[in-house]
């Protein structure tokens, strides 16, 4: 959790020493802020030091991401940076993936302190990588923006804010990533075991499958975001509102629900990790390439941000439901605690269709389809 409250923390400040930096001198930065994090966490003897060192891999994590989709802008024609940016973070997840066995068996085999280093050792092995073969455009090895003042970046970033599709793009990175989230980070498991008395292996089988649909549904919106980019805050609420009717129908079931329907559930909710990502196309289209970092930076706080607030918001509610507070989870608070999403749905909703009115105001069919940028935003009075 501390790691994720550094990670969304960090996404404006980071945007803007993209703009103003580039991608490879600020993922220099994070591969060497991880690597010290993850020295510091193995050779770590007291439990703050090992917070510190948590940090640490938070910052340089928190670097990382919107590093690439301004690699992605700058390397690939328009009409593909959809379907490229949602193959990265497929990608990404797969290489989670692949960490988690080889770094499991190194743990029991050689112990918590070596396989820490062993990591560190190839965070900088990959920074070599780094520095010899990757460039932030395919015209310039280093891309910096204009040195800027502390009040002109203020007046960027307010700029980046003061635009409707910037905005438009945080509340769609918002309302569709935390029901996965909160299936596959905390709650899903204990859900299923506790709320659905299914066993530990259905359980832990129906999880693993959210984490394959979700990389299903990359390369489909990525392909249908950039065949219909007027359409985009409609695949949102599309998705939302899939969400919220298939929760509905689990909530709602008499006892226990089938488990075809819990199926249904996992195949429809892992659409909502890639549906967060439509919310960075818009930033990409609303905002003058000397912005993109920045305002990508402003929408990924929205799905953390939102992630983090329901996770903990259903175990309040599960606390508060359970009589005595302890114990097992009774099937009735699960059913209160995961109903706390219809607040976070309607919210979302409400400032999606919100912002896609004045975007569509501004730009025209058209100009969206041709992968032109949104014209410039200038609020009233100025």
């Amino acid at each position: 959790m501390l790691q994720l409250l550094v990670y969304a923390s960090m996404q404006i400040p980071v945007g803007l020493m993209v703009d103003r930096y580039g991608s490879r001198t600020v993922l220099t930065v994070a591969v060497s802020v991880v690597s010290l994090g993850q020295a510091g966490f193995a050779l770590a003897g007291d439990y703050p030091t090992a917070l510190i060192a948590r940090a640490l891999v938070g910052v340089g994590d928190a670097m990382t991401f919107i590093c690439v989709l301004r690699l992605v802008t700058s390397w690939f024609p328009r009409r593909q940076v959809p379907l490229v940016s949602q193959l990265t973070g497929n990608l990404g997840q797969l290489g989670a993936l692949a960490a988690a066995a080889p770094m499991t068996w190194a743990l029991g085999e050689f112990g918590w302190t070596r396989s820490y280093l062993a990591s560190a050792v190839a965070g900088v092995a990959m920074l070599l990588v780094l520095r010899l073969v990757l460039h932030d455009s395919p015209e310039q090895v280093h891309r910096r923006g204009v040195p800027m003042s502390a009040r002109a970046l203020s007046r960027s970033l307010a700029a980046s804010w003061e635009q409707p599709g910037t905005r438009l793009g945080l509340w769609i990175h918002f309302s569709t990533p935390f029901s996965p989230a909160l299936l596959g980070l905390l709650w899903g498991f204990p859900f299923l075991v506790s709320g659905e008395h299914r066993s530990e292996a259905t359980a832990g089988v129906l999880i693993s499958l959210l984490f394959l649909t979700n990389l299903a549904y990359g390369p489909l919106l990525g392909w249908l975001v950039g065949r219909h980019p007027w359409h985009r805050s409609t695949v949102g609420l599309a998705i939302i509102a899939a969400m919220a009717s298939v929760w509905a129908m689990v909530l709602l079931w008499p006892g226990d629900a089938p488990l075809w329907l819990l199926v249904v559930l996992i195949l429809v909710v892992g659409a909502g990790g890639p549906g967060s990502m439509v919310g960075f196309d818009v930033a990409r289209t609303s905002n003058p390439d000397h912005r993109t970092a920045s305002a990508s930076g402003i929408i990924n706080v929205g799905g953390f941000t939102s992630s983090l607030l329901v996770i903990v918001a259903v175990g309040v509610v599960l606390d508060l439901a359970t009589p005595g507070g302890q114990g097992s989870y009774p099937p009735e608070a699960f059913r209160w605690a995961l109903a706390v999403q219809y607040a976070f749905w309607a919210f979302g909703t409400v400032q999606i269709v919100r912002y896609r009115r004045q975007v569509r105001r501004l730009t025209g069919r058209d100009q969206v389809a041709g992968g032109s940028t949104m014209v410039e935003f200038k609020p009233s009075g100025s």
